[in-house]
């Protein structure tokens, strides 16, 4: 079991000032969104402020708290066909001929990865409030993917790497070039839980709920449960 912090903090970035205002909340997830209006972003993009949620009480420099959930993943199901039962048919002569039976092969349904039903969850939600699907992209879901494996390899939690890299410049330089905004969490063990947390948190809600993002790609890394969410126009 991921024991997590009850202690959260809600951050508020100032395009003007450029800098996070935080304030202390209870919370029991660890969570982080942000999200960013380009100038050539569609209007009513909805970005330009962000939230982080972070356990442990300390703020950095995009971070916040968020709200914890205890949701567990469908198991995944598989199906089999048993090969189709042969009738012998006898003449009145001694002899006796039958049918070899046919050749089936067992039809297993594989269960999509953890990012492909972070993906279903999202498109599930935003069909709710009246949005189009995000489509799933490969330059987005490298940037997430990198980020979330660099946040378990260097043990840290926030939307600016350790060398001050932004979420918008890591998606730029994976190829994407219209970047819109990204959630991250800790902690969650499943699919479920970690869109339950992201959906009871506003800042995270709003990004997966902005209509004027079209495209995703998600990350998750096994060693510590690091998920990335990172939204292009």
């Amino acid at each position: 079991m991921v024991m997590v912090s009850l202690s959260v903090l809600l951050g508020v970035f100032s395009a003007a000032a450029g800098t996070w205002l935080a304030t202390a909340e209870g919370n029991t997830a660890e969570l982080g969104a942000a999200a960013l209006v380009l100038p050539n972003a569609p209007a009513g993009s909805g970005g330009g402020s962000g939230t982080d949620l972070k356990a442990g009480g300390q703020v950095q420099t995009t971070t916040d708290k968020p709200a914890p959930t205890t949701t567990s993943a469908p198991a995944p199901t598989t199906s089999s066909a048993a090969p189709t039962p042969t009738e012998t048919s006898a003449s009145p002569q001694p002899t006796t001929s039958a049918a070899p039976p046919p050749s089936t092969k067992a039809a297993a349904r594989i269960a999509p990865s953890v990012t492909a039903q972070v993906i279903a969850l999202v498109n599930d939600e935003r069909a709710k409030s009246g949005c189009d699907p995000l489509s799933e992209e490969s330059h987005l879901t490298k940037a997430a993917q990198d980020f979330s494996d660099q946040m378990s390899a260097e043990n840290f939690f926030s939307h600016t790497s350790p060398d001050g890299t932004t979420f918008d410049q890591r998606i730029k330089a994976a190829g994407y070039p219209k970047p819109g905004a990204e959630n991250i969490a800790k902690g969650q063990t499943s699919a479920a839980q970690v869109m339950d947390a992201w959906m009871n948190s506003e800042g995270h809600r709003a990004n997966i709920l902005n209509c004027s993002l079209t495209r995703i790609g998600v990350g998750y890394t096994a060693k510590g449960s690091y998920w990335v969410q990172d939204f292009g126009y």
